[in-house]
């Protein structure tokens, strides 16, 4: 009686949770050896006892657990837990990966006319326009276009204004589509020249019956998760075993690894056969002569060669030092092998890619939204818009800005034009890493948190000449430095609410009880 099929692990679970568990989530961690396989002959079981420890033990207190942690102010109605990776990553939203942005739903909550027992009033209407001069990646201006919000975006780096400009366009999506097809047989008659292909198609084969081997899952993940294998020394010894099969393999299709070059971002981390499709899907990208279908897919090629990096699964978001060979990976518990093409990703995120601007097409609402690549603290946003968008530019002058929501970057976590070296080499975007507000590179000493206190101020200071007398800012921010405050007053503002929010859904590799809050300053 013990032990249950996956549906009926499901219903169980469900029960004993007071929450909807899926057959999948079931699925996960048997797969993840998060708890250990029964059956045998293709019947698949697990064992209420393991599901009620491993619930017990890790899932069952998480939030009384974090309020321990993080205090009792803690809004956990503000985590949105209840949403997929899917519906945090929603159409548009995934066009390119970036780092620190928010969630459409933490943008939805403020932005929407709904109230709550803890959003008492609503903040903004439809037709209004709101402000994020930290655009990023366009998060805000995404969700204000599904609102009936117009909006206006102000970012330092050219690149980000790229990608937030590329979310929020209307496409002629048959051309768009015609132009990826176009590029993607290009691509696979350049192959037909090259035994690249055959070559990995080869290594992946002989990976699959060696980890199949050595690396059965989900027995082997279960048994490193029980300290009933030596996760380092074991791993270690397979990889010497396998390496003379994957060097015969590149001795035999004459396949060149490293490139001679080290000076650029593109040399460095980059297999010599990765950089050359590179090279080549480019050439075609210039060819294209719809400027609108040119952005889409030169965001499309970034997003690809991205995933591309000579670099193990778990350091990609991270770098740490180029990959040239098979290596033992974390992430997935078994060997894998750098990419030594892009052929994959490529087909991949182009039909991705297509697919998600189709699914924004039938949300958009006919609103106006505009990322404007320049310095926040200085800007004049009416004379940027008039050379930008002179109907946005007339609402700003008649009605006024509603306010903000925007994330300002951290101090000393992210520097926001390094985290896309490989676009800036490639496209030859200008740089602009010195006005960067916060950077990685400046730290966090006394000296560059002032310098963030004053800089976020002026911000404030320069955007709030375009206000309307009641406006609304809310600022998304980890402030562990206390520094906020002194920003309000700085700014003129007062702080007139706190949201307190913990934050999930993180990819960095500590998941520890994190949050973050969202000020809401008025005029002071």
């Amino acid at each position: 009686m013990d032990l249950l099929t996956i549906k009926q692990a499901s219903k169980w679970a469900s029960s004993f949770l007071n929450k909807n568990v899926t057959e999948s989530n079931i699925a996960y961690l048997i797969n993840y050896g998060r708890v250990p396989k029964k059956g045998e002959n293709g019947n698949v079981y697990v064992s209420k006892k393991d599901l009620e420890k491993y619930y017990s033990s890790y899932n069952g207190n998480k939030e009384i657990d974090w309020k321990s942690k993080l205090g009792d102010d803690l809004n956990w109605h503000l985590s949105f837990e209840q949403y997929k990776e899917a519906e945090t990553t929603k159409h548009v939203h995934r066009l390119h990966p970036y780092k620190g942005k928010f969630i459409p739903q933490l943008v939805e909550y403020f932005l929407d006319s709904h109230t709550d027992e803890f959003k008492k009033e609503v903040y903004f209407n439809k037709g209004d326009i709101i402000l994020d001069p930290f655009c990023g990646s366009g998060t805000a201006l995404v969700q204000a276009n599904e609102l009936g919000i117009h909006a206006i975006g102000i970012d330092i780096s050219e690149f980000n204004s790229l990608i937030s400009n590329v979310k929020i366009k209307k496409y002629n999506i048959t051309d768009v589509q015609m132009e990826i097809k176009r590029i993607t047989n290009s691509l696979s008659k350049y192959l037909l020249d090259s035994h690249v292909i055959e070559f990995d198609d080869e290594l992946a084969n002989e990976l699959y019956k060696f980890n199949t081997k050595y690396f059965p899952s989900p027995e082997y993940r279960y048994k490193v998760n029980n300290d009933l294998i030596n996760e380092f020394k074991y791993s270690e010894e397979k990889v010497k075993i396998f390496l003379p099969v994957y060097e015969r393999l590149v001795k035999q299709y004459r396949i060149k690894l490293k490139q001679s070059d080290k000076e650029r971002f593109l040399d460095q981390w980059y297999l010599t056969p990765v950089r050359h499709e590179i090279e080549k899907v480019f050439e075609e990208v210039k060819k294209i002569k719809n400027p609108d279908t040119k952005k889409i897919i030169t965001v499309i090629l970034s997003r690809t060669i991205r995933s591309c990096r000579a670099t193990t699964h778990s350091d990609l978001a991270t770098l740490k030092e180029p990959v040239s060979s098979v290596y033992y990976c974390s992430k997935h518990n078994k060997i894998c092998k750098p990419l030594f093409s892009i052929k994959k990703m490529w087909d991949r995120y182009s039909k991705d890619s297509a697919s998600r601007l189709v699914q924004f097409n039938k949300l958009r609402t006919d609103t106006y939204q505009i990322c404007l690549s320049d310095d926040s603290e200085t800007i004049d946003i009416i004379e940027k818009l008039n050379k930008k968008n002179k109907i946005l530019a007339m609402f700003v002058k008649k009605q006024k800005i509603a306010g903000i929501f925007s994330s300002p970057p951290y101090v000393g976590l992210i520097d926001y034009h390094e985290q896309h070296a490989y676009a800036y080499d490639l496209f030859g975007f200008k740089r602009r890493d010195e006005l960067e507000i916060g950077p990685l590179s400046k730290g966090q000493s006394k000296e560059a948190r002032n310098s963030y206190v004053e800089s976020i101020a002026k911000v404030l200071n320069n955007c709030k000449k375009y206000f309307n007398e009641d406006y609304n800012v809310f600022l998304v921010a980890n402030d562990k430095y206390n520094l906020y405050p002194a920003i309000a007053e700085k700014a003129g503002m007062k702080i007139v609410n706190q949201f307190k929010r913990p934050v999930l859904n993180r990819t960095e590799k500590d998941k520890g009880a994190y949050s973050e809050i969202i000020f809401h300053f008025k005029n002071k």
